[in-house]
Formats: C-alpha cells, structure tokens, sequence
C-alpha cells in the first residue's frame, strides 16, 4: 500500500520568509483550513520541515490499483 499525506493548513503565512510561502503554494496550500493530499515521498518531507510549523500532517494508507493484476 502507498501512503498519502493529508495536509492542513493551520496557521497563516503572515510574517514567514517568501521561501515559506512558495513552498505552501507548492504543497497546494494558501489559506488557513485549506487541505491537500500529496503522495508520501522524500520532496514533500523535505518541504514539510520548512513549514512543518505551519501546517497539520495525517499520514494515510490507500489502496493500490488491484485490477491490474495478472
């Protein structure tokens, strides 16, 4: 199973670096109580220890696609 992470914004940008509010914009966020779900890899991590103070992580398990199967 892939995990997927739920992401909530709970704090405003207000007074954080550019670099901070680019990087919410990338995770698909903008508004306090905004919510995204982005895949479990090593690029959201890395962006979420930048803004981690910022944002609400729920880490999901989903299902893989189990009509391929041979």
């Amino acid at each position: 199973m892939a995990e997927t992470l739920r992401l909530k914004q709970v704090k405003s940008p207000n007074g954080a670096s550019r670099k901070q509010r680019e990087s919410l914009k990338t995770l698909g966020l903008g508004r306090i109580g905004k919510t995204a779900e982005r895949p479990d890899d090593r690029v959201v991590r890395g962006i979420l220890r930048k803004v981690g103070h910022l944002v609400a992580v729920e880490t999901r398990a989903t299902r893989g696609d189990r009509g391929n199967r041979g």
